[in-house]
């Protein structure tokens, strides 16, 4: 891969969606519904807006006590909402009734959404046909039961093909797929340490193959963009290492923009990475890829927030 070659110049007027680099288009994919760095979480404007656009789209799922999925990334309501207690406590109605807050703290004039809801949300939407809203499952399969699944398939059903099912269990991604005709399948290969175990090990063939082995049926697969760096500073090439066996590649989070993340940012695409999750698709998107890293060093600040519990990324 060339290192002289340029992204096309971003064009102010055009929606942050994707950045095309030596002939290669990387779509943004914006995290949690966020469209800026300084958006709440999973509000309902900038998903329908984001859905009408033709974006990727990230919202998290989290099962609440009538065994539906609550669109919160926390087990607990207290901080994203003017609610409290535990979502696996609480009733859809509770949950309807409440209100996102913004990033201070303050309430919004934003509800609280549940996936059983999203099909009335999109009933006057024109949804654009590349509109994809990734549905990553926060809990595993022990969190499943009969009623859930059917829960998760009746309410995908209608949207299918523009829902895709992430989660770092494969078992449950086996499951509630295999229940929902049509919707899309990923798979997070990184969780409960497996990306510092490739890391530490240098086994990244072995990480290769036993992400294929455990969900087969997947075609994007999630990666922590600090596991792909060590890799390829290794002279590992995992994004190809996936495009090889016909998986798409993510790779997540940038979640601040700046001339810093640029060397980064820049090596991803050179990596020809089909899509990178960030906290800021407008900012990447205006990022000039061609400016220097400032004296601070060349690493992002920070790419993922990381968790112990199995299941659970933060793609």
């Amino acid at each position: 891969m060339s290192q002289t070659s340029t992204p096309s110049a971003p064009d102010p007027a055009r929606p942050p969606l994707y950045v095309d680099f030596d002939g290669h288009r990387t779509m943004l994919k914006w995290h949690r519904g966020r469209r800026r760095a300084d958006d709440p979480a999973f509000t309902a404007s900038r998903i329908i807006e984001g859905m009408r656009l033709g974006a990727s789209i990230e919202v998290d799922l989290v099962i609440h006590a009538d065994r539906g999925f609550a669109i919160l990334h926390d087990r607990v309501v207290d901080h994203a909402t003017t609610g409290s207690g535990a979502i696996s406590a609480l009733p859809a109605a509770y949950l309807r009734g409440l209100s996102l807050r913004d990033n201070h703290g303050k309430a919004l004039d934003e509800p609280v959404l549940l996936l059983e809801d999203l099909t009335e949300l999109f009933s006057t939407v024109d949804i654009a046909p590349s509109s994809i809203l990734q549905l990553d499952f926060k809990e595993d399969d022990a969190a499943l039961d009969p009623r859930a699944v059917h829960t998760f398939a009746r309410s995908v059903e209608p949207l299918a093909s523009h829902y895709i099912l992430s989660c770092g269990d494969a078992a449950a991604v086996a499951r509630l797929t295999s229940a929902a005709p049509g919707i899309r399948v990923g798979y997070d290969p990184c969780h409960h340490g497996a990306a510092d175990a490739a890391i530490r090990s240098g086994d990244f063939e072995g990480f290769v193959a036993r992400a294929l082995a455990a969900s087969p049926n997947a075609e994007m697969v999630y990666l922590e963009n600090r596991l792909i760096l060590a890799a390829d500073r290794r002279g590992v090439d995992l994004v190809d290492a996936f495009h090889r066996h016909d998986r798409l590649v993510d790779g997540y989070t940038v979640t601040r923009v700046g001339p810093r993340s640029v060397p980064d940012i820049r090596r991803l695409l050179e990596l020809r990475i089909d899509q990178i999750t960030t906290d800021d698709p407008e900012g990447l998107a205006a990022l000039d890829l061609d400016a220097a890293a400032d004296a601070g060093g060349s690493r992002l600040v920070r790419w993922v927030r990381r968790t112990g519990r199995r299941g659970s990324s933060d793609v």
